[in-house]
């Protein structure tokens, strides 16, 4: 009994919900009230001031009025219930029609029957009542208002004896009733068809533009739609990273007042500048490619605005390019080893032997570029080994000062001219120990070649920075790199040494990128400085 209760209860809450949710349904019932409301005060305004002896006989005058009086409250009653919203007056719906009908009919009746007129207002009862109810109920409207007709002029036949001639205006009344019932069932059907077709018409464009806003929102390239006063009318997550727009979006944004660079570029399309069409520009320590799109016709109206991360996509192919460099590279490598090997050692048994002086000078030329070689292959070998970390905790201080001992020794540096600077706060990192020793050890001798080679030409400096950051500093005294190479300055392969390889460097930072770390360049005054900025352990 619960469950068919629970049932029930449902179906009644989703018929409210729907016969609330119609326009179409609430505005017929409302006009319904109103009609009701305005018909019974127009009754009794007829009978107190158009003068009763000229629509009544005496004897019916009265009972029109209480039936209007009547019908007034019953119409204050419904308009009352209807304000509340209740879901009895789903029930009572159908009730208040047929009251409507008999009020009518007896109104009808006291003002002289069919001959009064009023009849005719059966009609538009039956056209308000058909599209509230949808026209399921349009007939049975009809067939009630039909016998109303009927038992009124059986009425007045037998009352006044009547020719039965006299129901030739009843029936022809009751044909209209089902003919206007009829014609209220079609409309309310194709209201209902148009109806439920907007309403899966507006459901199909809500998933569309929910897909078009979730597709927006998660494309890489940045979405900005200008209008043709530059107000900033539409942007998505990636725009609002790659430019830095507020995030509060209770005021318009304008593109003159948060990115002027665009605005110009911009101004400039919608001039007809089709250079401007694909532009790129440096913003917040990138490069933006630009595309416009015009919204219209009329670059004028407005446009959208693709945005790409041109320095990212740089990088990218950059790496793609140096991921199929160094495994071609590797390979070589390996088969160059083999045949260099053999070389080395015919040569280390030629400088055995009792050779002339030239001849001795020509091997040792030898031996260097077999070294030279070698190196260069440890390296394009250690470019494959960068995402082959074994980090450990590493207690920096204790390193440092080990490196620099192992540093001087190995390079027959003097103590003095390399300085070790130690903060006081003693620090724990997490890195690759061997990575670690690579990295300082190509800054190191990058820094003590290019220096001065003199009592404090190179520096080797730890410090914190805030709270989690610690920056390793090797500052020389040399010359520093030009303006001009700095961008290149870690790149593989490119040196302005003679006898460099070029991928010092470039294996210092892909080493400390695997790592965690960052390396950095600077300019100085006197000299120059690369760091190493480290995180420490937890």
């Amino acid at each position: 009994m619960s469950f068919f209760k629970f049932n029930l209860n449902v179906y009644y809450s989703r018929y409210f919900a729907t016969q609330n949710d119609s326009t179409i349904q609430t505005r017929a019932i409302n006009i319904l009230n109103v009609f009701r409301l305005a018909l019974s005060l127009t009754f009794i305004f007829f009978y107190l001031y158009m003068g009763k002896e000229n629509w009544w006989n005496s004897n019916n005058a009265l009972l029109f009025l209480y039936l209007s009086l009547a019908y007034l409250a019953f119409s204050t009653i419904v308009l009352t219930v209807s304000a509340l919203k209740s879901i009895t007056s789903i029930f009572i719906q159908p009730v208040q029609i047929i009251v409507d009908i008999i009020f009518i009919t007896l109104l009808m009746s006291a003002a002289g029957g069919i001959q009064s007129g009023f009849g005719l207002l059966l009609i538009i009862t039956i056209v308000i009542a058909s599209l509230i109810s949808n026209g399921r109920l349009a007939l049975f409207y009809a067939a009630v208002a039909s016998i109303a007709l009927l038992l009124e002029q059986s009425y007045q036949i037998l009352k006044w004896d009547l020719p039965l001639s006299s129901y030739t205006q009843p029936v022809m009344l009751s044909l209209s009733c089902f003919a206007t019932a009829w014609l209220a069932y079609s409309l309310a059907k194709r209201m209902q068809h148009s109806e439920a077709l907007a309403s899966a018409r507006g459901i199909d464009l809500e998933n569309l533009a929910q897909i078009n806003a979730l597709i927006t929102q998660e494309m890489h390239d940045g979405i900005v739609v200008v209008d043709q006063d530059f107000n900033i009318r539409h942007h998505n997550l990636q725009a609002e990273s790659l430019l830095s727009l507020p995030k509060d979006k209770a005021e318009t944004m304008t593109l003159t007042a948060t990115v002027p660079q665009i605005a110009s570029a911009f101004s400039d399309w919608i001039k007809g500048g089709n250079s401007h069409s694909n532009l790129t520009i440096p913003m917040n320590s990138r490069e933006l490619k630009l595309r416009f799109m015009p919204i219209n016709e009329l670059r004028s109206q407005g446009a959208i605005v693709f945005i790409q991360d041109w320095s990212q996509i740089q990088a990218t192919a950059q790496q793609a390019k140096l991921a199929a460099l160094g495994r071609l590279t590797a390979n070589i490598a390996h088969e160059i080893r083999n045949p260099l090997s053999a070389i080395s050692h015919a040569n280390q048994l030629l400088q055995e032997e009792h050779v002339t002086e030239p001849t001795g000078r020509i091997l040792q030329i030898i031996s260097d570029n077999i070294q030279r070689i070698d190196q260069i292959i440890k390296d394009v070998l250690e470019l494959n080994r960068r995402d082959r970390t074994h980090q450990e905790q590493i207690e920096l201080h204790q390193f440092l000062i080990d490196f620099h001992t192992q540093f001087c020794a190995v390079e027959k540096i003097p103590a003095d001219h390399f300085k070790l600077m130690l903060g006081h706060q003693k620090s724990t990192v997490v890195f690759d120990h061997r990575h670690l020793t690579q990295i300082l050890w190509n800054l190191c001798r990058n820094g003590w070649q290019h220096s001065q080679k003199q009592v404090g030409s190179l520096n080797l400096r730890c410090f914190t920075v805030g709270s989690s950051g610690l920056y390793v500093e090797i500052q020389d005294d040399g010359d520093g790199v030009d303006e001009q190479d700095r961008a290149r300055l870690f790149e593989p392969f490119f040196t302005t040494k003679k006898t460099g390889n070029g991928l010092g460097l470039y294996i210092s930072r892909e080493l400390a990128e695997a790592n965690g770390a960052s390396l950095q360049y600077q300019r100085l005054e006197h000299g120059s400085t690369f760091i190493v900025l480290l995180k420490k352990s937890n």
